[in-house]
This record gives structure tokens, sequence and C-alpha cells, in this order.
């Protein structure tokens, strides 16, 4: 079998000088826990692996083996990362470049982000740092105030865009730079949205990192800064409320992560579809979703995989969002001890999303825990692992 997540922890765990009760009681999981995870007999949870990575001092891509190299080197050249990196690396001395006018500049940005929404990330990744360049131009280039706000609009648009390729390729630590870049660009347009965007952004690195009390007090300053009712706001307001409800599960703060759910929904609830507006992808749907990973993060694993499984997702929802609402799904079933289920969903999500499903860590983890649960692998179960690149 290929290396999983339990195999790296126990090897990193040894450096440490701890032995699984001191790593358990540090974390605050079980012993029994620890031990699972590293006979491969339990799945890593997000949450499991910021707290003992935390404890470790290590980064939890250490853990998780991210990016997967192989898996990307097989699909070809990774076109614009080496750039990208050079890009985030100048930080406030970037080169610009001369931007087209303005209405192409927009389409640009919408190409990425269309790309993005439909699990094309790599196309996405290619055009980013020269759309980055183009809106810093835009920037040094803009005539007033007014366009000068606009350019900024945009820049941020694109770091946020940036952000999301980053994190789907598995390029975790490029996302700190990211946000930097993003956290600047916000504070110079009027457009509270991106400042909003940023501080839900931060929250989702913080968490991976185990500091779940920071990661909630950002959520509630990015609530804070939308209390109007117009649609853009109630939208933005959703989407923090959805963030809020992961962090506080992952903190293992159940009855909270319900009562943002229950925000949540009530906006949604004026809607009749799935907001792109800024990228968020809230709406009823993606509010079903969060309810079911709130389940599977910190209350009934078993209740996240039948509810989970019974969600009719709507046609108009993002290609990523969907394929990561089978992830979760097959996870739980694992939980849950039903195998078929967990390897059907597995496949729903390769269908939904064949680019993200191929990278995530989680994917790979719910592999290694059907096959260390199963006597004999079946050809199905063996085909999917050898088509994401992890050996049984």
């Amino acid at each position: 079998m290929g290396t999983h997540v339990g195999q790296a922890l126990a090897a990193e765990r040894k450096v440490a000088g701890l032995d699984q009760r001191q790593l358990a009681n540090r974390a605050g999981y079980s012993l029994s826990m620890i031990k699972a995870v590293e006979q491969g007999r339990e799945v890593a949870s997000p949450g499991f692996i910021a707290a003992v990575s935390r404890v470790l001092a290590i980064d939890p891509d250490r853990l998780l083996g991210t990016p997967f190299l192989d898996a990307l080197e097989e699909d070809g050249p990774l076109a614009g990362l080496a750039e990208l990196r050079a890009v985030l690396t100048e930080g406030a001395y970037v080169q610009p470049i001369d931007p087209p006018p303005d209405a192409e500049l927009a389409r640009e940005l919408v190409a990425v982000e269309t790309a993005l929404r439909n699990d094309r990330t790599r196309r996405a990744l290619a055009a980013l740092p020269e759309l980055l360049r183009k809106a810093h131009g835009a920037v040094q280039m803009a005539a007033d105030d007014t366009a000068r706000a606009r350019a900024y609009e945009l820049l941020c648009a694109a770091y946020i865009a940036a952000e999301g390729a980053c994190c789907r390729l598995g390029y975790s630590s490029l996302t700190a730079l990211v946000l930097e870049r993003l956290d600047t660009a916000a504070t110079h347009t009027p457009d509270s949205a991106y400042a909003v965007r940023s501080l839900v952004k931060r929250s989702r690195l913080l968490m991976a990192h185990g500091s779940t009390d920071v990661a909630m007090s950002l959520v509630d300053r990015g609530i804070g800064l939308v209390p109007g009712d117009t649609e853009s706001e109630r939208v933005l307001r959703g989407y923090a409320h959805l963030r809020g409800a992961i962090v506080a599960a992952r903190g293992r703060r159940l009855e909270l992560a319900r009562d943002h759910i229950i925000e949540a929904r009530a906006l949604a609830r004026r809607m009749g579809h799935e907001s792109d507006l800024y990228t968020t992808d809230f709406g009823p749907g993606n509010v079903e979703v969060h309810a079911c990973a709130v389940e599977l993060e910190a209350g009934d694993p078993g209740k996240a995989a039948h509810d989970g499984a019974a969600l009719v997702l709507p046609a108009d929802m993002a290609a990523p969002r969907a394929g990561h609402h089978w992830q979760d799904n097959a996870r739980a079933w694992l939980m849950a001890g039903k195998y078929d289920r967990a390897l059907a969903a597995l496949n729903k999500a390769r269908a939904a999303a064949p680019q993200q499903t191929r990278l995530h860590p989680s994917v790979r983890e719910t592999v290694y825990g059907i096959a260390a649960a199963q006597r004999r692998q079946s050809d199905s179960l063996l085909g999917f692992a050898h088509w994401i690149g992890a050996g049984l």
C-alpha cells in the first residue's frame, strides 16, 4: 500500500520524541484514535491533521504529502506555477505589464473564474500570472480615483482566484503569500466584499493550522462588515456563515456550527439559485452541503452519510463544490462502515470534478481507508487508486 497520513504521522511523532499516548494527550484525541490513524484503520480528518501537526510543530502538508507531484506530472507540466511564484515573491514590487482596455481585462478575469468554477484549474493557473501583472499595470495607469478603485477590485478578484488555484493543486504554502497581497489590495477598494473574502479565506488557512479561535474571530469580523440587506450583502453574509459553520465544527463546537447553518439557511431561503456573486457559490444547495459537512466534522458521521447521499445537488452548483460534497460523503460512508457506498461516492466526485478529486488529500486517505478495511481489494477500488496515483 502507498504512504498514508498515519505512516507519516508515526514517523514525525518518533522524530519529535513522543509516544502515542503523549501525542494523544497534547492533541486532544484519544489514544485509540492515534493508534487507528497510524495503522490506517481510521481516516485522519482535517481537524485531526491540524491538531497533531500543531503539536508536532510541522506544516500539515508534511503529513498529507501534498502537492501530489507524481499525479501532477502525469498530466504534463504545470504551466504558470513558476511565474506565479515569481509574482508573489516580488510582493509589493511586482513588475506590472501594460493592461488592455478595461473590458478586455475584465473578460480575462471572467475566463479564469469560469475555468475554476468548471474544474479547469490548470487552465486558470496558466493565465493567472499575466492577469495579475496586467491588473497591477491597470492600478498604476489609472487616470483617477474611480478607475484606480475599479482596478483594485479586479486585482483583488485575481488574487482570490490565485488562492483557489493554489489550494486545489496542493500548493497551500503559496496561499499565505496570496493572502498578504489580497489583504493589501482590499484596503484600496471601497467595496467591503473583498475585505470579507480576504478575512474568510484567511480563516480557512488558520483552520488548517488548528487556529480555530482566531479563524472564528475573522469570520465574525467578516459578517460584521456586511450588515445590509442587498442581495450581494446577503450572499457575502451567508458565505461567511458557512465558513463559520466549518470553523466551529473543526473546533468541535457543534452547536455554534449548527447556529451558523441556521443563519445561512435563512439567508439562502430567499434565493432560488446558487449565486456566483464574488465567486462565493452561496445558495440553498451549498447550505445543505455544508450542513452535512458539519455533521461529518463534529456531529454524526452516519447522519452525514445518509443525508449527503440523499441530497439532490442543484444543476447550477459549481463543479468543485459538488465534487467536494461527494468526497465528504465518501469519507462519511467509510466512517459508517459502508465501503461500497464510500467508493460509489468517490466515483460521483470523480464525475463531478475530476481534476480536484485526483489531487485532493481526503480522497487518497479515503481510498487507503477502504483498502485497510477490506480483506480483498475489488477491481473498481484498484482502478480508482491507480487513477489517483495511490498504490494499494
